[in-house]
């Protein structure tokens, strides 16, 4: 039996797809304070859990390929946010890690969390629910 065909509104795929876009235009006007877009943010969040990551190890946790990770990283660095040096164990790598200047804007980008909030109406227990499922949908996805 064929499933309906559903309307655009009624896809969770677009549901998705245009809440990401609402949260990345609440982010834009807070990063461009910091003369960052949101890749990059993502760049550095993924610093702030651990510093010191290779660009592929970066590339795996945004899940994305190190092609991609390599212009955003030479532009965090242009801005001071991050340095990178060759792995002296595999010259193959580069490692990437947070300046004293990337390491601040930790605190300075809290401002997002409240922003979404804000907007959203949404409390921090709803976000973290939400946030929660739509986790588990793409691990779940991620594995079939």
């Amino acid at each position: 039996m064929k499933a309906p065909k559903l309307p655009l509104d009624s896809q969770l795929c677009f549901a998705l797809y245009s809440a990401t876009i609402a949260i990345n235009r609440t982010y834009k006007p807070l990063l461009e304070q910091f003369s960052l877009t949101y890749p990059q943010y993502l760049v550095l969040s993924t610093l702030w859990e651990r510093d010191g990551l290779t660009v592929s190890a970066i590339a795996e946790r945004l899940a994305l390929e190190s092609s991609m990770i390599t212009p955003m990283v030479k532009r965090l660095e242009a801005g001071g946010f991050v340095t990178r040096q060759r792995n002296p164990k595999d010259e193959r790598e580069v490692i990437v890690s947070l300046t004293k200047k990337g390491r601040s804007l930790e605190t300075q980008t809290a401002c997002l969390t409240e922003a979404l909030m804000e907007r959203s109406g949404l409390t921090a227990d709803e976000l973290t629910s939400l946030n929660e499922h739509v986790r588990a949908l793409r691990d779940a996805l991620a594995r079939a």
